[in-house]
Order: structure tokens, then sequence, then C-alpha cells
């Protein structure tokens, strides 16, 4: 990560970022970017355009994809995944069922807000061509009918993140079955921001770490081969206990800004680059 400049965890307008892929590649470039990976959620439908943007301004980029999935535990992650054949039938028929999951859980999403006072419809959400709606894409449109002032009000326990909205949830692969679906399509699996996983002791704690180790073994044996060990959300000491899981699993360790911005400038560094 030292001899090239690179960011493996990217969001467009395919999924719920504000850049399009092209937006995304040619920032990129400006900005001296060796190799670069676009890993919009459940869908891969922004690799077309951004492989075409990418040769253009000869930059490499990485096919990639993040699914939500859970452990046998019901316990909820997300699962990268590098290098994918777009193409591959079984990947494109795991995706399908993908949308269809998330359009009920929207659906129920968009009710349960109307309930608690929230006038907000499918209309109301600025959608790309692909017609995805996430959590950040319904914040937006809470932000411009001016429920909230800022984007993260949105996540607070009087809106999604009440236990209402928190109950509404979109039925998720096992872990496992996405590790599978991401290997027969050719690409390696990446567990992503494993500070994020919640259920499992406060995120830093010792308590914590003994129990993500425990599931990176389990993900191991069950075919993981990458961590993403630096990511914004976690500090350049959470990110060395990661190195040192995957060290000790030998998995690929990976970074990634997560990002879903307007300006790929404006992407938040990971420790592993504020350190530096």
């Amino acid at each position: 990560m030292d001899d090239y400049k690179v960011d493996y965890h990217i969001h467009t307008t395919a999924s719920d970022g504000e850049s399009t892929p092209t937006q995304v590649v040619k920032r990129a470039k400006e900005l001296d970017y060796d190799i670069i990976a676009i890993t919009d959620h459940d869908n891969t439908d922004g690799i077309a355009e951004a492989k075409i943007a990418a040769e253009a301004v000869d930059i490499t980029l990485i096919p990639g994809i993040e699914i939500a999935v859970v452990t046998e535990e019901d316990v909820g992650l997300h699962m990268l995944g590098y290098n994918i054949d777009v193409d591959n039938a079984e990947l494109k028929e795991f995706l399908d069922k993908m949308v269809e999951r998330r359009k009920a859980r929207n659906e129920e999403l968009f009710k349960t807000l109307r309930d608690m006072g929230y006038d907000i419809t499918k209309d109301d959400i600025e959608v790309g061509k692909n017609d995805f709606i996430g959590k950040p894409l319904i914040a937006r449109a809470l932000l411009r009918k001016g429920y909230i002032k800022d984007e993260r009000q949105a996540y607070g326990k009087d809106i999604l993140g009440s236990a209402r909205c928190r109950a509404v949830r979109k039925v998720k692969p096992l872990a496992s079955e996405a590790i599978k679906v991401i290997k027969d399509a050719g690409g390696t699996p990446v567990l992503a921001h494993p500070i994020q996983t919640r259920g499992i002791g406060r995120p830093g704690s010792e308590e914590f770490y003994a129990n993500i180790d425990k599931i990176i073994g389990r993900l191991k044996r069950q075919g993981l081969k990458g961590l993403e060990c630096y990511h914004p959300d976690q500090n350049f000491e959470q990110s060395m206990r990661f190195v040192e899981m995957a060290e000790k699993y030998h998995l690929h360790i990976t970074q990634g800004s997560d990002f879903h911005g307007k300006d790929f400038a404006e992407a938040e560094k990971t420790a592993n680059e504020r350190r530096r």
C-alpha cells in the first residue's frame, strides 16, 4: 500500500453514492490514484461505465461489490468482493434476489416512517438509473423535505435509528453464501470495516476483539480471503489489531474510504493515510 495510491471501497450513483462512476474515476486520476475499486451495494450496475472511464484515463479499476450479510448467529456484517465477473450467471441471480428483498424492505420502511409522521414515499427519493434505494438516499430526502437539518440526524433514535425503523429489516444472505457467490464469480471476498460490527461488545474493547477474532476465523474457514484493516471508522490502534488478525489468518489487508459523496477529493482518509 506504500507503493501505490489505492482506494478499494467506493460507492457511486449506482447505489447510494452521489458521484457517477465516471466522475469518481476522473477525479481519482486527477488525485494520482493508481488503483480504485467500485463497490456499490448489492449491484454491479456502475462497473461498465467505470471501466470505460478508467480505460480512457489509464487508471486501474477493480470491479467490486458490497453485500450486507449475517452470520449463522445473526450478526450483521458487510462483505466486499473484488475482481468479480459481473456477467456470472449465479451472481446475477443472487443479486436479483437482493433487489427484491431491498424493495420489500423499503416499502415497509416508508410505511413505518409515514406512521411516525414523516410524509415520505419512493417518489421523494432521488434514485439512480437502477432505482436503488438505500438509507442514505432516504436521509437525503428527509433533509430536502425539511424534517432534519443534516443527514446524520436521520440515523438518530427518533427516525431511522428508532426501534420501529430498526425492526424493519431486509432479509440478508448468510456470510458463507455471499463468500461462495463471490468466489464462484472469480472474485476475492473481503470483510468490510470490522469495527462497525454490532452486538459483540463495545467496539474496540477486548470483548469485541475476542468475538470478532472468532467470527473472522470462522469466515476464513468458509473461504474469506481478506480483511479491510484500514477504514475511516478505524483509528490507527484499531487498524493495527485488525492487521494482526489478518496476519494470523493469512488474509489480504485492504484499505478503503467507503466514499459516498459528491467529490472524491473529499473522501475521508483511513488511519493508514493519516499516519503517514
